[in-house]
């Protein structure tokens, strides 16, 4: 089949017509000197995001997605159970997962398909470094939609990495790099006061017409420390930047004011909040 270019259009998605808490599922088992934890995610129209050890443990809505025993803490991926992606838990030994995400594009404006699931990393030893003694000793109930919490997560230099997982199979690199001139074109402009097509043109280089992203690619978007974006797709580092502008515009993306799903960005919030809690 030939690759899906455009004339569809990447859309920002529509917010749902009934909620969808994105809440946490997590339960302990102990044994002599032993414990372990799972977490999963939980919504009225999503279902509960699949977990090969699932079976075994009970849903509590009340308990947040980081807990004193975590889903990190066995290494147990989490799989969206809508598209099938899955997720690890951690990245590099140090990036916890704080939420996933759909992104969804809009075909003639007549119907909106899935085109590619993300997870939202970042190392907590930076979120407790940067954000604790501000935002430590007030409740997750206080943080929920807090700007200036989205703001910092944005601004300081936390290592975060946003893993893009592709789930439509028409999907081309050419669409890619099209969506993202748009969407990182108008951030930059957002933040930075003026277009700049030089960094926008630098980034959507990187994604060049060899490559190939069938269903299961994986694209990664890391914020290094010295505010570094280094883009990879599957595995192969395809190029790096320094600047905290352009590291600011992607991230915007995903928990910024006009997120690509809301619901990812309320569950980041909340999972920070509980992680600085800890």
């Amino acid at each position: 089949m030939a690759s899906l270019r455009f004339p569809f259009l990447f859309s920002q998605p529509q917010p749902p017509k009934f909620p969808r808490p994105f809440t946490a599922f997590a339960a302990v088992a102990t044994t002599a000197g032993a414990a372990a934890a799972l977490v999963a995610f939980s919504s009225s129209d999503r279902p509960l995001l699949r977990n090969p050890l699932s079976s075994f443990f009970s849903l509590d809505r009340s308990l947040p997605l980081w807990g004193s025993l975590s889903m990190a803490d066995i290494g147990v991926p989490v799989v969206e159970s809508k598209t099938g992606a899955s997720f690890p838990s951690v990245l590099d030994t140090s990036q916890k997962l704080y939420g996933i995400g759909l992104r969804k594009k809009s075909i003639f404006g007549l119907k909106n398909i899935d085109v590619y699931a993300y997870g939202v990393y970042a190392d907590d030893n930076d979120i407790k470094r940067y954000l604790s003694e501000k935002y430590g000793k007030l409740s997750a109930s206080q943080l929920k939609g807090n700007k200036e919490l989205t703001e910092d997560l944005m601004e300081n230099d936390i290592s975060m990495t946003i893993r893009l997982q592709i789930v439509y199979s028409k999907l081309s690199i050419r669409s890619v790099r099209s969506a993202f001139e748009e969407s990182v074109g108008s951030r930059l402009k957002k933040f930075g006061g003026s277009e700049d097509k030089e960094l926008l043109q630098r980034f959507t280089s990187m994604f060049k017409d060899e490559f190939k992203i069938p269903r299961g690619s994986v694209i990664h978007l890391s914020r290094e420390k010295g505010h570094i974006l280094r883009t990879s797709i599957d595995g192969q580092e395809v190029g790096s930047i320094q600047s905290k502008l352009l590291c600011k515009s992607i991230l915007d993306l995903y928990f910024g004011e006009e997120p690509f799903d809301k619901q990812a960005k309320e569950a980041i919030e909340l999972n920070v909040a509980s992680y600085l809690q800890g």
